[in-house]
């Protein structure tokens, strides 16, 4: 597809929600603002709680900024946008990703052939920049990634990271459950669409780069996030009532203490603070 403003397929505004990752932001809108000014779209930094680098970092760039009183996470920032904004469809990306060129141009090309579908999603490809640990090569970069084909077809969810919802989908659904944060955001509220006989759309060209910096790209830096992650991954499986019992816990626990030693593979060590903050969680909510 190649439009001009216009002829563009429908009004959109890309949201980035962000905190305190300045480094990042700058990355993500450099990669997207040349896309976003090509095809007369708007681009809408939303931050979570007051902070004077990202207000400089939107002014420098041109972007429109709302900035949250306080931190609410990033359910609250998306129910923002969606009260800050007027047009048909809105973007979400996240600010540690990297668009690359066509990006946006096959998103909106996917929704506009697609307009019985409200919720498109591409592919999320992990990179880990600097020097990374040493993996096997059988398990992908341990952070959000998403790879379901080259094909474009309905799927059950799509991950927030690159995301996109038609005004008119939320305002049936009604808003993001700003009680979850970290993991399962997104997939609540998914939950709710598909039960309404909602259908996702997964847009194959339509992929990103979601980036860990050098520093974020260190085992202990990984491993870190993989425990945070974890704990939260089994707080929303219990809400959701299928947190798999302690004893399956540490059955996986032991398969990556077993991968990491016969692999020599470090993503095992990640794998395994997945699953230690998940056992973590485990055992605090069965007191």
């Amino acid at each position: 597809m190649s439009s001009s403003p216009g002829t563009l397929p429908l009004g959109t505004s890309i949201v980035v929600p962000t905190r305190a990752r300045p480094r990042y932001l700058e990355v993500t809108l450099a990669s997207i603002l040349p896309q976003a000014r090509d095809l007369a779209t708007e681009v809408l930094v939303i931050a979570d709680g007051p902070d004077p680098t990202v207000a400089e970092i939107a002014a420098r760039h041109g972007t429109r900024l709302l900035t949250l009183p306080a931190t609410r996470g990033l359910n609250a920032a998306r129910n923002a946008a969606f009260a800050a904004t007027d047009t048909p469809l809105l973007a979400f990306v996240d600010d540690d990703v990297e668009a690359p060129h066509g990006w946006l141009e096959a998103l909106l090309a996917g929704a506009a052939s697609t307009p019985d579908r409200d919720v498109f999603g591409g592919p999320i490809r992990p990179r880990l920049e600097g020097c990374a640990p040493r993996s096997c090569g059988r398990e992908m970069a341990p952070i959000t990634a998403l790879d379901l084909g080259s094909q474009d077809r309905d799927v059950q969810f799509v991950w927030g990271a690159n995301m996109a919802i038609r005004r008119r989908a939320y305002e049936r659904v009604g808003a993001f459950d700003e009680t979850i944060s970290v993991r399962g955001d997104e997939e609540e509220w998914q939950r709710r669409y598909a039960a309404l006989g909602g259908k996702v759309r997964y847009l194959a060209r339509a992929g990103l780069y979601h980036r860990r910096a050098p520093e974020d790209s260190n085992l202990r830096a990984l491993t870190q996030a993989a425990y945070v992650h974890g704990r939260a991954a089994r707080r929303y499986d219990q809400r959701k009532g299928t947190a798999p019992a302690i004893h399956r816990e540490l059955r996986t626990l032991a398969g990556c203490a077993w991968h990491t030693a016969r692999r020599r593979c470090a993503f095992g060590i990640v794998f395994g603070a997945h699953t230690a903050g998940r056992l973590r969680e485990a055992v605090a909510g069965s007191r």
